[in-house]
């Protein structure tokens, strides 16, 4: 293996120029067009690269480099503002050693090892603003700009509901005059799920995401458009008000800025230990979905100012304070290709083929794009560059294309005339959203099927997953469901990859899966419009199968949520022949094919009554706490509303126990729950 040649100085300059060149133009369509065509992951890495090299090579730095001045967001048709105080941006760390790396460089400057205090707030992702009061009045918003200069937005900011046009509205405090204070103005998730539902409605799709949705409201020269728009404001900071009118702390001035009737975000922290504080971020990424507004990471400051301003700033950073950035969810690639996957009812899904990106911590060549409707809907096509999310373990997903980076080469992604497993005819129905495979015995619909039939929301038999189930397929020992339970010891030992344990586990497992309950074995079949819920209400009004090959849709339809669509469902999935061969050869294999009646209600002491689970029970699964509470008549949902009766709460909660607190909802633990029934 020979060694890479060192690149020459002219190579690095180019290097550099075209990073700056590059840089510059995101940052155009970031902060001013509002129309990004990169994620702020990929923004990050670029200008992380730059700064190497210029740290590395001194002498390539330029003055108008990116890496010597703060991100900038001027529109060039607003009023421009100063700043009283520069409005700096941060630096970056990625692990908890890069935290304590930068704690370590404050130790070396201050030349001590003193314990310092902490503040954590959540990163908001949306546009930073400056509010200027005057004796108490609002008379200037302003963008931060490039952080020294902003752009005038006041008649903008007078719009959003959450920005005190007087402080306080209680008259009770007095606020210092004049007063400048730093927030964030953002989306909520669920304001702008709604926003954008209300604009597809008109006909505009071009709203990808709550931040550039409000950044460009804020900009908008008509300040009725930005009134439309479903806009919060955060506070964070004090910019600038006159000598000893302020608080010594970060944590002391976010609670004055509550009193002045600002909103600040909940989660926020103080910490006196390095330790708790790194343990806190490091475990939020996992919370951050559950918080009411998007954040891409979490700011630590010093807390005391005094501590602060000692440290001072390097380049454009304050040395005081640091933000913690988790993996990017959402990034940017190219649609290379569409393959099309067929699932067990036959259905048609598009999925895009990409150019491999990192995203959430893993590489990802493969993402969704739901149904060829949402294709069309979002007009999406082969070439595009486009955004990919993919929070914790969902699936990832196009969210859309970013129309400003088309060339004009892109091709339109229509649904397939023909499915690609068998070359059956697609057929569609005008009115719905799929497109279907028309051939009932498409070997990729029967390998569906039997996937589902074993996974763990069916007979969840253990150590059979795709790639054995095809495997069986391949070499003919298996057609449908029912020939599982018709495999022997000596027809796996054939198969590559079953040695003695393997094919002793499997033939448990077979053997376990057939003494599942009846519901479950419901679940397995695959019936459309058949899920949990519904699994149990047949069963608790057919005891048997057999008795529920025989219901007519009328009988069908006199229980309580099952209604037309899904009885017409399930009488024609009896009612096909196949179907019912398949389940003779199940019942001859002794699957369960009745209720156990004496368990299906063991009393109605909890009827009436809603319950939600959260956290873990110290001897219960959460399948068995509802299992108990259906089975002594109460229902269980899956969020807490007024309409909640208790919250059986265990250990390692979340957000829903705070939720039950804010409303005063009883919060039992399992022993609390027992004690409810007789």
């Amino acid at each position: 293996m020979t060694d890479q040649p060192t690149p020459t100085m002219d190579a690095l300059r180019h290097r550099a120029e075209d990073l700056r060149a590059q840089l510059r133009d995101h940052s155009h369509r970031y902060y001013v067009l509002g129309t990004p065509i990169i994620s702020d992951a990929e923004f990050d890495a670029l200008f992380d690269e730059l700064d190497a090299l210029e740290k590395a090579y001194p002498e390539l730095i330029t003055p108008d480099s990116p890496t010597q001045r703060v991100g900038s967001d001027l529109d060039e048709r607003l009023p421009k503002i100063t700043h009283p105080a520069p409005m700096l941006s941060l630096g970056k760390a990625y692990t908890a050693d890069e935290i304590r790396a930068w704690r370590a460089r404050i130790d070396k400057l201050l030349d001590t090892s003193a314990r310092l205090a902490y503040v954590v707030e959540p990163k908001f992702d949306g546009l930073t603003v400056a509010l200027t009061y005057t004796a108490g009045q609002l008379t200037l918003g302003a963008t931060r700009g490039d952080g020294y200069t902003g752009d005038d937005v006041t008649a903008n900011v007078r719009t959003i509901r959450s920005v005190p046009v007087k402080i306080p509205p209680s008259g009770q405090v007095v606020p210092p005059s004049p007063l400048v204070v730093r927030g964030e103005v953002v989306i909520h998730k669920d304001d702008f799920k709604a926003f954008q539902e209300s604009m597809r409605a008109q006909g505009e799709t071009r709203f990808i995401n709550p931040r550039n949705t409000a950044s460009g409201a804020l900009k908008q020269l008509d300040p009725a458009i930005t009134a439309a728009r479903p806009l919060t404001f955060y506070a964070f900071g004090i910019v600038d008000a006159p000598d000893g009118t302020t608080p010594r702390t970060q944590w002391e001035t976010l609670t004055l800025l509550r009193a002045l009737g600002f909103r600040v975000g909940e989660d926020i922290r103080r910490f006196d230990h390095l330790d708790a504080l790194i343990a806190y971020v490091e475990a939020f990424e996992g919370q951050r979905h559950s918080l009411p507004y998007e954040i891409d990471g979490l700011v630590i400051k010093i807390d005391d100012f005094a501590t602060y301003n000692a440290l001072g700033v390097v380049g454009k950073n304050p040395r005081g304070a640091v933000a913690y950035k988790f993996p990017p969810e959402v990034v940017t690639t190219r649609l290379i290709s569409v393959s099309v996957s067929v699932g067990r009812t036959g259905v048609l899904t598009p999925n895009a083929e990409l150019e491999p990106v990192f995203v959430s911590g893993a590489t990802i060549r493969q993402a969704t794009l739901n149904n060829f409707e949402d294709v069309a809907r979002k007009d999406v096509r082969l070439g595009d560059r486009v955004q990919i999310k993919r929070a914790g373990e969902v699936i990832p997903f196009v969210i859309g294309p970013l129309v400003e980076a088309r060339s004009g080469a892109e091709m339109p992604i229509t649904p397939p005339t023909v499915c690609p497993f068998c070359q059956s005819p697609v057929a569609h129905t005008e009115g719905e959203v799929a497109y279907y495979c028309s051939n009932p015995r498409c070997p990729e619909r029967v390998a569906r099927e039997i996937e589902y039939f074993a996974s763990k929301g069916g007979l969840d038999i253990e150590g059979l997953a795709e790639k054995g189930i095809r495997q069986l397929l391949e070499k003919g020992l298996i057609q449908d469901e029912a020939d599982l339970f018709r495999l022997t010891p000596e027809q796996l030992a054939e198969l590559e990859g079953y040695a003695d344990l393997k094919i002793q586990n499997l033939m448990t497992s077979l053997a376990a899966a057939k003494t599942r309950p009846l519901e479950s074995v419901l679940m397995a079949l695959g019936i459309s419009g058949v899920g949990t819920t519904v699994a149990k209400l047949l069963v608790k009004h057919f005891p048997s199968l057999d008795a529920l090959m025989t219901a007519t849709t009328d009988d069908l339809q006199t229980i309580g949520g099952i209604g037309p669509s899904i009885a017409g469902g399930v009488v024609a999935w009896f009612q096909d022949a196949e179907h019912r061969d398949k389940i003779a050869r199940l019942r001859e294999a002794g699957v369960t094919m009745t209720a156990n009646t004496p368990a299906a209600m063991r009393s109605e002491a909890l009827t009436g009554l809603t319950f939600v689970l959260t956290g873990t029970l110290p001897t219960m699964t959460r399948d068995e706490a509802q299992a108990l509470i259906e089975a002594n008549g109460g229902k269980v949902s899956g969020s807490v509303s007024k309409k909640t009766s208790y919250v059986v709460a265990g250990e390692n909660v979340g957000s829903k126990r705070e939720k039950a607190e804010a409303l005063g909802i009883t919060i039992l633990d399992e022993a609390g729950l027992k004690a409810l029934i007789p």
